[in-house]
């Protein structure tokens, strides 16, 4: 059989899989989606941002200092350890914001949890010029979610490492607040 048929036998094999029946379809629309389930509050504080500089892509550089702050929920509470940051980059025409934070958690019981949480902040240009101008904004104009993840050695938190989880954000001038929530 000649290449061009081969291609064409493959291409139509691709799309008939790829074809949903009517009833399959209907089926797909009422699936339910995956519930959220609170999982524990974040409050940060965090030291004033050190501006790297605009790079050749357009995108200014930030590093901000995790200096502290606490973790409340029903399974785990505790507090940030300083020594985390996180590492911005944020586009110079309407202050998207790549955000890739590191830091950990040491429980009340003394057990240590590190943290990474990378995510996106945006809203209105001219929402973001005041916001990363340390200014207070209003928090339901800026969209501001993270897929974290985390790693312990201590087996009563393996749930943090056995589930997926999502965050939403708040920033403030000197701090950020976090709300996890585990997907079900």
């Amino acid at each position: 059989m000649p290449t061009s048929c081969k291609c064409a036998a493959a291409l139509s094999v691709v799309i008939a899989t790829l074809c949903v029946s009517p009833s399959e379809l209907a089926r797909a629309q009422n699936m339910t989606p995956p519930g959220l389930e609170f999982a524990f509050e974040v409050t940060v504080e965090v030291a004033d941002p050190i501006v790297v500089g605009e790079l050749p892509t357009g995108q200014t550089r930030r590093i901000i200092d995790i200096i502290g702050g606490t973790v409340k929920g029903p399974d785990i509470s505790g507090r940030i350890i300083r020594g985390g940051a996180d590492w911005q980059l944020i586009r110079r025409d309407d202050g998207f914001t790549d955000i890739d934070a590191r830091y950990a958690i040491e429980t009340d019981d003394g057990h240590l949890v590190y943290v990474t949480n990378v995510g996106i902040r945006h809203a209105p240009p001219a929402v973001m010029a005041r916001l990363n101008a340390g200014e207070v904004v209003d928090q339901s104009q800026i969209y501001f979610r993270a897929v974290p993840k985390f790693e312990t050695s201590a087996p009563e938190l393996e749930w943090l490492m056995r589930a997926i989880f999502i965050s939403t954000g708040e920033r403030y001038p000197n701090g950020v607040v976090l709300r996890f929530w585990r997907v079900l």
